[in-house]
């Protein structure tokens, strides 16, 4: 039977789509995310759809298995062919994220890619990123996934002090990013991120100063620069509840933003998104811009999201049922959702107000339209712009931009 979650319609076994999320497909950019769920630990404060051996072991048979994930995930890839036809679009951007994609060999990783250039085609500029742990690659590694048509590839960083590594439960040894950059540089890569994360408790200041001049000393051409979300559920959550770490508060986040971006502002890096720097406007997160954008994306792996045209539908989460389903025929759908104007008109202004060319005035109610003159006034967003049609957020408006944002959907 066709499965759905509660707040979601059932999913069509074939994972067909209604035929108006596939009209004018041609003029939309299409990309491909690709999860894979595997972790060697699990990060204390991470609440991601991930998976240790140790808790599939039992669970999913040889269907949840490492060794033939990639297998399983190509079966997606020629899925979605069927479901989307004869659609002509070459595929503009791929981004295999987890989880940690480098458990797996390189090899796995350039045969996912290559099932994509085989169905639907590479665009001939496609930007091709993969997620990586720092003591997950050897320059050996990086240089066979630069040769198999990665040209993109993001670190995950988040700081450069051991004590806040230890808190975050991050196994990777301080200075081993920075490595990571200098080495996938050597195997060709043309863009490389880092990833860093604010407000751990126990971080301090200068903690962060010297995080940021790491990161920033590496030489990457992006950087992005999260706060830690305490997620209920996790480790950390359940530390910080036990008197254990302290929890940081939200003027803690703010002076840190304004840490990050003065110093990355004073290196070279602008801001494009709120939480993400590039050094050029080729440096940018395509893939990224293809979400806050509202473009089509198809979303394979356990517990991966899609949307093409309007619809939004989600995949099982556990990698055992997601296998079975595909290895039964049938679509790893768990829901979906069909998207009214009304739902897509308020998603855009919550995602477009985030970049730094803002949203379109035009999107707004008239009390959106209201409290966006008294957000300018209050010097949340930027006059020039406004002026010109678009609500642009301020420094100060992006300290302030869920408020900001809620505001304005109204």
């Amino acid at each position: 039977m066709p499965s759905a979650l509660p707040d979601g319609d059932p999913m069509p076994e074939d994972g067909s789509l209604p035929s108006h999320a596939l009209a004018g497909a041609g003029e939309r950019p299409l990309g491909f995310y690709l999860h894979v769920p595997y972790c060697a630990t699990r990060c204390g404060y991470c609440d991601f759809n991930t998976y240790t051996a140790t808790e599939l072991r039992g669970t999913g048979g040889v269907l949840a298995s490492r060794e033939n994930y990639a297998d399983t995930l190509i079966d997606e890839v020629r899925l979605a062919r069927k479901v989307l036809g004869d659609d002509p679009r070459a595929v503009r951007t791929v981004f295999v994220g987890g989880g940690t994609p480098t458990l797996l060999p390189a090899r796995d990783l350039v045969r996912m890619l290559g099932a994509i250039r085989d169905e639907f085609g590479l665009a001939e500029d496609a930007e091709v990123t993969t997620e990586a742990n720092p003591e997950s690659v050897n320059p050996e590694y990086l240089a066979e996934l630069r040769a198999g048509g990665f040209n993109r590839i993001s670190f995950g960083m988040q700081s450069a002090k051991q004590h806040v590594l230890k808190v975050l439960d991050r196994t990777h040894t301080p200075g081993r990013p920075e490595a990571c950059v200098a080495e996938a540089r050597a195997a060709g890569f043309e863009h490389v991120n880092l990833d860093l994360i604010y407000g751990t408790p126990g971080e301090s200041d200068e903690d962060w100063r010297a995080s940021l001049d790491a990161a920033l000393g590496a030489g990457p051409d992006h950087i992005s620069a999260y706060a830690l979300i305490v997620e209920e559920g996790t480790q950390l959550a359940r530390r910080i509840r036990r008197g254990e770490v302290p929890m940081t508060d939200d003027d803690v986040h703010a002076d840190r933003y304004l840490i990050a971006d003065e110093v990355m502002e004073r290196a070279g890096y602008h801001w494009y998104e709120v939480s993400n720097w590039a050094t050029s406007e080729a440096g940018r997160c395509l893939h990224n811009e293809l979400y806050w954008r509202g473009a089509d994306w198809w979303g394979a792996g356990p517990g991966a999201h899609s949307h093409v045209g309007g619809v939004r539908w989600w995949n099982v989460k556990h990698p055992g049922a997601y296998a079975a389903a595909l290895a039964e025929g049938r679509s790893p759908g768990a829901g979906r959702e069909l998207l009214s104007e009304e739902d897509r008109r308020v998603e855009r202004i919550l995602l477009e107000l985030r970049l730094v060319d803002g949203a379109p005035l035009s999107l707004l109610a008239p009390a959106g339209l209201a409290a966006s003159r008294r957000a300018l006034a209050d010097g949340l967003l930027e006059a020039g712009p406004y002026e010109a049609g678009r609500a642009v957020l301020t420094l100060r408006g992006r300290l302030l931009a869920d408020a900001v944002v809620r505001d304005l959907v109204d």
